[in-house]
């Protein structure tokens, strides 16, 4: 309270001495004197004593009134410093799930990669395996029922019903299979007849016999069956001849049989 008493009576101070100097003006001594008597007016005179104990009434009391500005600003620079130290882990943390985001994206690249290429590579599979589908199945008869046979010479046996020719290696007009593809195929044929004349047939690779199906009775039925593994090179034939002076029988119930297919590629 004392403070505030005495800043105001030194601003009223001050407004008389302006006021005084736009008026007419004082000189210094005027001044002074006007200063030491409004001193005079507020401040009798002090003994030594008195007025020590009021320098340190009023340092005690600057001290209550302001606070420690020195220690305030230390306190504010060292959270500045501490929200500074923040700020930068925080940036280190960012940049690093930055680096985490690229790395994933290029991993989700390359995961998309990789399945493009998986999809061309089952795309390519299932055309390499469209082209290995390779299989035929056919009778001797397309219509009616009849004989074949007895020659004096081997022919070469037509099937011409067809059930099946995957990959079109059969030719039903010629009775002969083409392998299309280096690999291992599986061939199976049957002959039927009447008893009185034998029935016989091979199966017959590049011109040479393989395996023969034979059966040969007095009467009634006549059945033989064989089969083999063959492995063929692009362009091989495969085909049944029928034996000279043999005959066999078919009819709607397609009693003799071609058939084939392939196992397996080989490279």
């Amino acid at each position: 309270m004392k403070a505030l008493v005495c800043i105001l009576l030194l601003l009223e101070t001050f407004v008389f001495v302006v006021q005084q100097q736009v008026d007419g003006g004082l000189n210094e001594k005027e001044i002074s004197q006007q200063i030491s008597s409004e001193d005079g007016r507020q401040n009798p005179p002090q003994t030594d004593t008195l007025r020590a104990e009021a320098s340190t009434d009023r340092q005690q009391y600057c001290h209550r009134c302001f606070p420690d500005i020195h220690a305030a600003l230390r306190k504010l620079a060292a959270t500045i410093i501490e929200q500074k130290e923040n700020i930068r882990e925080l940036t280190t943390t960012v940049t690093e799930q930055k680096e985490n985001i690229r790395e994933l994206r290029n991993d989700m690249n390359k995961i998309d990669e990789e399945i493009s290429n998986l999809t061309l590579s089952q795309d390519e599979l299932r055309k390499e395996n469209r082209d290995r589908e390779i299989a035929f199945s056919a009778g001797l008869l397309e219509s009616g029922e009849g004989f074949t046979g007895p020659f004096t010479t081997e022919i070469t046996l037509i099937y011409k019903n067809v059930f099946t020719n995957r990959g079109n290696a059969y030719n039903p007009i010629t009775g002969v299979f083409t392998a299309p593809l280096k690999g291992a195929y599986m061939f199976r044929y049957s002959v039927f007849g009447l008893g009185g004349t034998a029935s016989s047939a091979s199966i017959i690779k590049n011109g040479e016999h393989v395996v023969v199906a034979y059966d040969n009775q007095a009467k009634d039925r006549l059945n033989s069956s064989n089969g083999v593994v063959l492995i063929l090179e692009v362009g091989d034939v495969v085909f049944v001849r029928l034996a000279s002076n043999t005959r066999i029988q078919d009819n709607k119930n397609n009693h003799n049989t071609f058939s084939g297919y392939m196992l397996f590629p080989l490279k």
